[in-house]
């Protein structure tokens, strides 16, 4: 069955339904994602809002991933690692700013690395199905979304971290409080 171009694997109304509550869930993601890291002004309000969609998001994206993984493992099971992993980096970002661990790294790198993978994901099952992507080798799939992630996730924890650090006094020396 082919749904606006896209080749659907199983017809099952049990599969379909998941698969419904599955892509739902993942452009909630996709746009809450971005909208809390985009947001200017970190902590508490719009990036706290978007940010508890997003993990909330990621969470139904793996559970559902997970069932129809279990309906199609042969076929899936990739999808299902990589599900894995987007979930597993959310859940530490999400722990390490509620568990207020020291610094921004943990929390930028865990829901950057989950926004990657959650796309990975995507990419490796569709691309050969989307216009421009199906000109795209296969490895690409895989590739590029740590390619343009990796570096914008890298580029936040510096900005984060020189935001942190003290002021350097004149003398060259961190400056007295």
């Amino acid at each position: 069955m082919d749904l606006f171009g896209i080749h659907i694997p199983e017809t099952s109304p049990v599969f379909l339904s998941f698969l419904t509550v599955h892509v739902l869930a993942g452009l909630t993601a996709v746009v809450v994602g971005a909208g809390a890291a985009v947001v200017r002004r970190k902590g508490r309000g719009l990036h706290t809002r978007f940010g508890a969609m997003y993990f909330g998001a990621i969470c139904i994206v793996f559970a559902t991933a997970t069932a129809m993984t279990a309906m199609r493992l042969r076929e899936d099971y990739h999808l299902f690692l990589i599900g894995a992993v987007a979930f597993t980096a959310a859940l530490t970002g999400r722990t390490a700013r509620r568990r207020h661990w020291s610094g921004d790294t943990a929390h930028i790198v865990g829901m950057g690395g989950s926004y990657v993978a959650m796309l990975t994901a995507f990419y490796v099952d569709n691309g050969s199905q989307l216009p421009l992507w199906d000109r795209l080798p296969t490895l690409a799939y895989w590739i590029l979304p740590a390619a343009v992630g990796a570096p914008l996730t890298w580029r936040a924890v510096r900005r984060v971290n020189r935001a942190q650090e003290p002021p350097i006094a004149s003398d060259g020396g961190p400056q007295a409080a």
